[in-house]
């Protein structure tokens, strides 16, 4: 297995770079999509009157031209671009709403895949969903006082409406009827899903990428009037049953299937792995589960991330370890201290497997 970091969009400079082979990393997760964008702390708060902004259609960032000289570019810092983590909810909204666009934004979604592979990199992660990452807030209950997020559901409208012209927590058009997303059920979503993965799979085989879902964050079984997807460990297996392909994987997130009240995660990575079919992992930290649960730091968790490592180690795991959420270190420099942080005590717990 390999030490990766996840770079946001306005992340994507020499110095981040610099910053991430510093630490040890070999790989990075990248994110093209301009969620956080200016952002500096990165932890950000969202609710039913505050969503990530306003989602950016086919950003020139897309091209070949633009992944193969990002690609060259960390490989002149001793990295590696692994993946890439999500697409723009404005170049597929319809895609998820199963809107009159869908067949044209699929042959976009096909051609950043070809592009992505063109350009060395291994895996593309999406979160196939309606609501998307939501309801996270602000909160300094890790250690120390130390700044990260939590999701309690008794202070959220945790069933407040989606409006018209957003979806996966991004506005892509303007709301100027005040209406919303039509309602759906588990069936009319997991076949939005089907349609998907029957047309982009036979792609990423042939470009060489292995599609990643990430679960549902939060896993819970219903959010905002939408149904979520993987929501309890054992709903990864429909997804990899319901197309089967070698380039159907998953982004396994341990946070996330921490949280989840079935099953637990220790047999969840038992099962994947064994599989074959973790492309990458995100290493988070959590106390609690949904509806309520606080994000620590890696080493102070309910999970136990020495374990989980040698469950990898044990299923010949060969892809990328990211940190993910971590809490910020006060410092004046708060992301990059918790990342480093993170990401040496990461690489310690890997050193222990050899």
């Amino acid at each position: 297995m390999k030490l990766g970091l996840g770079l946001y969009h306005h992340m994507l400079t020499e110095r981040e770079f610099a910053f991430a082979r510093q630490c040890g990393c070999t790989d990075l997760i990248v994110h093209l999509a301009n969620y956080y964008d200016g952002d500096k702390n990165i932890v950000m708060a969202t609710d039913e009157t505050k969503n990530y902004g306003t989602a950016k259609a086919m950003d020139p960032i897309w091209s070949e031209e633009n992944l193969c000289m990002l690609q060259k570019q960390a490989e002149e810092k001793g990295l590696r671009i692994y993946g890439i983590e999500n697409f723009s909810p404005a170049d597929w909204y319809d895609i998820l709403l199963d809107g009159p666009k869908k067949e044209e934004q699929m042959e976009n979604l096909k051609q950043i895949i070809r592009n992505t592979g063109k350009a060395g990199i291994h895996c593309f992660g999406y979160n196939f969903s309606l609501a998307g990452v939501w309801g996270h807030q602000k909160t300094t209950k890790a250690r120390g006082g130390a700044v990260s997020t939590c999701f309690h559901a008794d202070s959220l409208q945790t069933d407040a409406r989606i409006p018209c012209g957003e979806v996966w927590n991004m506005t892509y058009a303007e709301n100027r009827n005040g209406e919303y997303i039509k309602d759906i059920g588990y069936e009319e979503l997991w076949s939005r899903l089907r349609w998907f993965l029957e047309r982009i799979l036979p792609v990423a085989e042939e470009a060489g990428v292995v599609m990643a879902l990430h679960p549902d964050d939060p896993p819970m079984p219903y959010l905002r009037g939408t149904p979520r997807l993987v929501y309890q460990p054992g709903l990864y297996q429909k997804v990899l049953d319901l197309v089967p392909s070698p380039s159907n994987g998953i982004d396994f997130c341990m946070g996330s299937i921490q949280e989840m009240t079935e099953g637990n995660i220790y047999d969840a990575l038992e099962q994947y792995s064994s599989q074959g079919k973790i492309a990458y992992a995100h290493v988070r930290n959590v106390r609690g589960k949904v509806p309520d649960y606080t994000e620590v730091f890696v080493d102070d968790g309910d999970i136990e991330i020495d374990r989980a490592l040698a469950i990898l180690h044990r299923n010949h795991f060969e892809g990328v370890l990211i940190p993910d959420h971590t809490p910020q270190i006060t410092c004046g420099d708060e992301w990059h201290a918790g990342m480093a942080y993170a990401l040496g005590f990461i690489k310690a717990e890997m050193m222990q497997l050899k």
